[in-house]
């Protein structure tokens, strides 16, 4: 027979917490999952709903859930991303609670992170790592997450972000639903959970953490949904697209002080230690110049789309950046240095026509044409990235 979800009686439209589970033929555990978090909430008085957010099992899991208590949404696009979201949208609760459906959370747990969110945190994590105070139950996790992805990527939300947690990929956290809701999440797939700790941080949201213990799968059927390679490589993709400058600013930049450097060495033709650097240093240096001075360009069209398309909040260094360098001195700089460029392709065409276009000292006429296609491509990569900046700038917020 089924069994009502746990609202305490006289006041059953009263919901202060949903639990959301996404489910993927989940039979073997749903039911279990469900039962736990209905008893979390009938032990400690708490008026809540479980919700399972099913991505088209094929194995009999919505009526399993239903069965046990809980009310079924369907999510009609296939990802873990896409199931939360379609339960979190569908959460009656003031506050959601996320878990797997696999019995490896314990859903006992839910009194402490209501207690975290009732205490004003907008997302209460949870910690499966040792170095949290977390703990893992031998087989619960694989080797490679639990010495390296896990403790790796959480250092890298450390360093790049900010984000002072020790486990960012658990999949038991709870969320203010309104506070969710600012972060306008995007991610369809694993990175959902990542992205929201990460724009939590951009948009200053208040985190806390809390251990817990991790539990063996309690699935049979089928393999883990958990790819380590695959999961690990879309984590890390997310990470160089939602900071930029570690993709493209930073590398940008070392690549650009190289080319200079190898400039103010190779232009004169000096020798050290030694060694002579000619013409040859000179075209290397030409192409860390452009490589480097595109991975700059990028860094900034790259933050300007997030910030217009929300994933980030706006910026005050990207406005005092937009003021300072507005189409039309970009344009200016641009058309400044094509034409500087052409001059000096134009003063080694005469000297090359003043030799009746015959044979030329190589190495000197290249320290005229080098510089000079280098300063031209250079004010081209300028005028476009300026035009293209421009339109993503007109994109809606």
């Amino acid at each position: 027979m089924m069994q009502a979800p746990a609202v305490p009686e006289g006041n059953p439209g009263d919901v202060e917490v949903t639990v959301v589970m996404p489910c993927l033929n989940e039979a073997d555990t749903v039911a279990t999952c469900v039962r736990k978090a209905i008893g979390a909430f009938e032990r400690s008085g708490i008026s809540g709903e479980v919700l399972v957010a099913d991505n088209g099992s094929t194995d009999g899991s919505q009526r399993l859930a239903e069965e046990a208590g809980a009310r079924v949404v369907h999510a009609a696009e296939k990802g873990y991303g896409n199931a939360l979201m379609t339960g979190i949208a569908a959460a009656r609760g003031r506050y959601v609670i996320m878990g797997d459906a696999d019995d490896s959370y314990d859903f006992g747990e839910i009194p402490r992170y209501l207690a975290k969110l009732r205490d004003g945190f907008d997302i209460v994590q949870g910690c499966r790592l040792p170095r949290g105070g977390g703990r893992i139950v031998p087989g619960a996790m694989p080797f490679l997450h639990r010495t390296v992805g896990n403790p790796l990527f959480s250092l890298l939300a450390r360093w790049w972000f900010y984000v002072d947690l020790h486990d960012i990929y658990c999949g038991l956290r709870g969320f203010d639903k309104q506070a969710y809701e600012r972060l306008d999440q995007r991610c369809t797939g694993m990175e959902f959970a990542t992205e929201m700790i990460l724009k939590a941080r951009r948009f200053d949201l208040k985190i806390a953490e809390i251990p817990i213990t991790l539990h063996p799968d309690g699935r049979k059927a089928h393999r883990p949904h958990l790819r380590t390679y695959r999961d690990g490589w879309r984590t890390l993709r997310f990470f160089l697209l939602y900071a930029p400058k570690w993709l493209f600013l930073y590398p940008g930049l070392a690549l650009m002080a190289l080319g200079l450097l190898g400039y103010a060495i190779a232009l004169p033709g000096l020798r050290l230690w030694g060694v002579h650097f000619d013409v040859s240093t000179l075209v290397v240096s030409s192409l860390l110049l452009l490589v480097g001075y595109q991975s700059v360009v990028f860094a900034i069209s790259t933050k300007t789309f997030a910030i217009r398309q929300g994933f980030v909040p706006d910026e005050r260094r990207m406005r005092r950046f937009y003021e300072r360098f507005t189409l039309e001195r970009c344009l200016l700089a641009g058309g400044s240095a094509v034409a500087g460029g052409l001059a000096l392709i134009v003063a080694a065409t005469r000297v090359w026509f003043m030799a009746g276009l015959g044979d030329l000292d190589y190495p000197s006429t290249a320290r005229w044409v080098i510089p000079g296609a280098t300063l031209t491509a250079w004010g081209a990569q300028t005028i476009f990235g300026s035009f293209f900046l421009s339109v993503l700038n007109m994109l809606k917020k």
